[in-house]
């Protein structure tokens, strides 16, 4: 194998694992969303709503601290007590079923 393919194969690897990454982070984010739809105690419509606006708060910065931040603001403001660390905690366990579930597609 030359270098040239080497180069070609890892970028390859590469671009396939931040697609993968990003599918999963989605996934999550989706997962995350109707759970906070539940604390919050929105409708199944309203959850399906949530969840997506979740997904795009993750749009606004990089990491997940976009994504935490909407979900505390909105624990806030309607009064929902959770603590920070249950809500990380909750986006960690949701991280690894996000990627059990895509793996599995």
């Amino acid at each position: 194998m030359s270098m040239q393919d080497r180069e070609q194969d890892f970028e390859a690897r590469f671009a396939h694992d931040e697609a993968l990454r990003f599918r999963i982070e989605a996934r999550r984010n989706k997962l995350l969303g109707l759970w906070a739809a539940g604390e919050l105690g929105k409708s199944a419509e309203e959850a399906t709503a949530y969840a997506q606006e979740v997904v795009k708060a993750d749009f606004t910065s990089p990491g997940d601290d976009d994504v935490f931040a909407k979900i505390r603001a909105d624990f806030d403001a309607a009064g929902v007590a959770k603590s920070d660390h249950q809500i990380r905690r909750t986006m960690a366990e949701l991280l690894i079923e996000a990627e059990r579930q895509v793996q599995a597609d």
